[in-house]
């Protein structure tokens, strides 16, 4: 499959030096990074859903707190100043 993409000339310069640092064709760089990127964001909404989800179970299970309480456990642990 052939896919036309017009790339700003600062990232196709930044694509093509990564191409001839590795000695390879820019076309497979470029897809080899297109890949990687979806490849990432896939996992990251999963992570992302996964982890709303155990937020909701949570919740449902009673197992929850206040605002107040997280803020002021965040400020603690951050050492921040208390309001």
């Amino acid at each position: 499959m052939s896919i036309v993409v017009n790339l700003a000339p600062e990232v196709e310069a930044r694509l093509r030096e990564r191409a001839a640092q590795q000695g390879r064709d820019v076309a497979l760089v470029a897809a080899e990074l297109l890949a990687g990127v979806l490849e990432w964001e896939a996992e990251d909404t999963a992570e992302a859903i996964a982890g709303i989800q155990r937020g909701l179970d949570d919740f449902e299970a009673g197992r929850f707190r206040s605002f107040d309480e997280f803020a002021d456990e965040q400020r603690r642990k951050y050492n921040l100043p208390v309001d």
